[in-house]
């Protein structure tokens, strides 16, 4: 049976008027809410399986180490009492850090188990922890790929295009740090650009870059400017995360180390996440990568501790294997959907918001597209994830983002969110008296109890066509993908971006222009 959370939807709350959604051009979408799962995870190892995996990652921070290429990462650890082994015998700044057990279990208890995340629009907040769900768009690929040009290098009209289509779908809560990379952007201010779009095309919260301290700086100044508060304020109502990857195995990056260092400082949010591929950086077993997977985002978030104690976080599970044929990353596999159930466990054995992710490793919007994505959507949710990142749009192992690929995931996403809503059992939904009134042999279409629930009773999809050949046949034809590339251009054509207070706007933009000011005068004096 569900087990029902504080503030969950309760089913009497739904019985009158189910299904609400909103409706622009005949494209029907559900409207914006905080999605609790009611469900108690799955749990495929036992109490002894996840403390045998805790503690071999104990003894992988204890007697392997973690090395670290960031001078303020190694000087953070050394000054908390780690043992810090420099590679050239001084203060050099990379070397290999190793952790007591006792200080990582200590640290790590003083990452909340919940914390909010405030968006420009206050109604857009988002809870992680307490059974939430937060899904977050595609963040990161080099391409971008659609029906009618093909794959290409990502660029800024497509990045302002594909954020426009996150923004009209209230399904994805959260972007998820550029949902493509503008490559056609100057390299030193290209963070700039793409945060004053997020910033002024979005209400919703968005994702910053991880890769340094000025382009965590950035954005947190950005983010001050968009909602109007200073960075104290900021502290007490964090706005922004960032996923943090360690360069599995066992290996912290000096940008990435530093990234972390600086959203920990302003106490905003950092998504831990090793990426851990079975076969290739980690042990060709599951057990083996979730140990590794284990201690390097346990090494991460001691370091948040660390820096600030309390600075909230999100453990991040990331772990899939490879084809052994080839060496290529695999997706939506068994091995990743039991990786996602098990890393719902560990993240519960300490108390932390968990990551997981919609994945595929389809380099085209097809049937393995689906499959793949709908088992990793499954395996996340029922695993209980608190952050189902990579949510919508990812193609071909992360390397794309596809706009048809949008919407099909936010069809999927849409239903799983109607699953997760549990249905009313009383009087009036049992029906007795329509059952009565129709009796044998006939048929409800007519009843007066369908007709009060003939708009709402079901979830109307947004993607899929449900009619039959011959009225498909004379429609064109068409199937889901190419169906998602009209919806997509529909609702390109359709948004209307949230407006942003003049004051702000002028302001954001006259930062941007001064960062970037700063950024060339200081590229010329070196």
């Amino acid at each position: 049976m569900p087990e029902r959370p504080e503030n969950a939807p309760t089913a009497v709350s739904r019985a009158r008027g189910r299904n609400p959604r909103r409706v622009a051009g005949g494209i029907p979408r559900l409207p914006w809410r905080r999605i609790v799962n009611p469900y108690r995870p799955l749990e495929i190892l036992s109490a002894d399986q996840v403390e045998a995996i805790h503690v071999a990652s104990l003894r992988i921070l204890r007697d392997i180490g973690v090395e670290v290429l960031g001078a303020r990462a190694i000087d953070r650890f050394e000054a908390a009492g780690a043992r810090v082994e420099r590679e050239d015998g001084t203060r050099g700044p990379a070397g290999r850090v190793r952790l007591d057990a006792a200080q990582v279990e200590e640290l790590v208890a003083l990452a909340p188990s919940r914390f909010e995340l405030h968006a420009r629009n206050t109604e857009r907040g988002l809870v992680f922890g307490d059974r939430h769900l937060v899904i977050g768009a595609v963040g990161g690929p080099a391409f971008v790929t659609d029906l009618d040009r093909g794959r290409r290098a990502g660029n800024a009209a497509d990045f302002d295009a594909y954020v426009r289509v996150i923004g009209s779908l209230d399904i994805v809560h959260q972007e998820g740090g550029g949902p493509l990379e503008p490559t056609d952007l100057p390299v030193e201010t290209r963070h700039l650009d793409m945060y004053r779009t997020l910033a002024s095309l979005l209400d919703k919260a968005w994702q910053c870059l991880a890769f340094g301290s000025t382009v965590v700086d950035d954005a947190i100044e950005v983010v001050c400017i968009t909602r109007g508060i200073d960075r104290e304020t900021l502290v007490r109502e964090p706005s922004l995360m960032t996923i943090v990857n360690s360069n599995s195995p066992l290996r912290l990056d000096g940008p990435m180390s530093d990234g972390l260092i600086e959203m920990a400082t302003w106490g905003q949010p950092v998504v831990a996440t090793p990426f851990t591929l079975a076969g290739a950086m980690t042990p060709a077993t599951l057990a083996g990568a979730l140990a590794q997977q284990n201690a390097e985002a346990l090494f991460m978030i001691a370091l948040t501790q660390i820096v600030r104690p309390g600075a909230p976080m999100v453990y991040g599970g990331f772990t899939s294997n490879v084809d052994m044929r080839t060496g290529s990353p695999a997706f939506g596999t068994p091995e990743y959907v039991k990786a996602a159930l098990a890393t719902g466990q560990l993240a519960r054995r300490y108390g932390l918001p968990h990551r997981s992710s919609n994945v595929t490793g389809s380099a085209v919007v097809d049937a393995q597209a689906a499959y793949e994505s709908q088992m990793s959507i499954w395996g996340s949710v029922m695993g209980g994830a608190s952050l189902l990142y990579q949510g919508a749009g990812w193609l071909e192992g992360g390397l794309t983002a596809s706009f048809e690929k949008l919407i099909l995931d936010a069809e999927m996403l849409q239903q799983i969110a109607e699953v997760l809503v549990p249905f009313p059992v009383d009087d009036a939904e049992l029906g007795l008296d329509a059952i009565a009134e129709v009796g044998p042999g006939g048929h409800f279409f007519g009843s007066a109890h369908t007709l009060e629930r003939f708009e709402t009773a079901f979830y109307q999809p947004m993607l899929s066509d449900w009619r039959n050949f011959e009225t498909w046949q004379e429609d064109g034809e068409r199937t889901a993908t190419q169906r998602a590339n009209r919806i997509w251009k529909q609702l390109l054509a359709e948004y209307v971006p949230p407006p942003l207070q003049p004051a702000a706007a002028e302001a954001l933009d006259a930062f941007v222009d001064r960062r970037k000011r700063e950024i060339a005068r200081d590229a010329t004096a070196w």
